[in-house]
């Protein structure tokens, strides 16, 4: 055989290699939302980019994504750490509001059941929320972000202790102005992390709960992450679930159906272009969005019991 066509068969062997190399780190990057809290972190200060729900960064171009979202959080393999960063976001929307907020846990309980929800924010508890919600019950929740709004559905049904977690969380104002620290096109836009004025890293409620990912079998039907989805970004491991949540971006199913190990809680149901705009201003990991878009308020409405 020639040796130049040996060679360009190595050179596709090695290629390959790389490849499924990318999408093996890909894949663990996305098990852990750690980086997304991180780089909300960056906004106030160059900091690491770690998030409670942590996740690597990865050194991936735009079009090769190689592993599933914790993002969406942010998703890492168990025991992955992300790496420190010295990169800020190009432009940075308006500065999020303050909203001010306990910095003591406090043991949870559930808050009134109403679209003003608690008196006063709370950000930090002693332990997973109790159950608050109806099992056959549906919620809109609506995102008011600095460039827009959208509503998703959730379906307690569906998907009960990650709908109940999101419901307790929204209605103590939890989400009110946070970031989203995690932006890729084509793949995930992550949020769901807070952090208080001198934090170098990002902060969760002080708990984890283990939730439901979809079916195995979706993976071979290419339909576990829809476009438009929620899901819960991962901890250290599937269903390790606390704060992070992650919204598909179109393109972004075509890696995280290769692993179910995010629990499906939500979908998009209005506003996908607020959601397109937050896209465009994104970055491919491991950097910072190029604009860092925020989330001013989310009211959860009760449409079915």
């Amino acid at each position: 055989m020639p040796s130049d066509k040996r060679a360009r068969q190595r050179a596709y062997r090695q290629e390959k290699r790389a490849e499924q190399e990318r999408r093996r780190k890909r894949r663990r990057y996305l098990i852990g939302g750690g980086w997304a809290l991180a780089v909300v972190a960056i906004v106030v200060v160059v900091v690491a980019l770690t998030s409670s729900n942590g996740k690597p960064p990865s050194t991936t171009k735009p079009n090769s994504r190689t592993s599933t979202t914790a993002l969406p959080g942010t998703t890492v393999a168990p025991g992955t750490t992300v790496a420190p960063t010295t990169a800020v976001p190009t432009t940075t929307a308006a500065p999020p509001p303050t909203v001010p907020a306990a910095k003591v846990a406090v043991a949870p309980a559930c808050p009134p059941a109403t679209p003003a929800g608690a008196a006063k924010r709370v950000i930090a508890f002693t332990k997973a929320p109790p159950t608050c919600v109806a099992p056959s019950s549906v919620f809109d929740v609506t995102f008011v972000t600095d460039v827009g709004t959208f509503v998703a559905r959730m379906d307690t049904a569906a998907s009960p202790a990650a709908v109940n977690n999101f419901v307790f969380l929204a209605r103590y104002h939890f989400f009110d102005g946070t970031t989203f620290p995690r932006v890729v096109p084509g793949f995930v836009i992550q949020g769901g992390s807070t952090t208080d004025s001198t934090a170098s890293s990002p902060t969760s409620p002080g708990y984890s709960f283990t939730g439901n990912t979809p079916p195995k079998s979706c993976t071979a039907k290419k339909d576990c992450y829809p476009i438009w989805s929620m899901a819960m970004a991962n901890s250290a491991g599937p269903s390790t679930n606390s704060s992070q949540f992650f919204i598909v971006l179109p393109g972004g199913q075509q890696v995280l159906d290769q692993e179910p190990n995010y629990t499906l809680f939500g979908q998009v149901i209005s506003g996908t272009k607020v959601l397109q705009t937050i896209a465009a201003g994104g970055a491919p990991d491991p950097s910072p969005p190029k604009v860092l878009h925020y989330i001013k308020s989310v009211t959860v409405t009760q449409v079915a019991a």
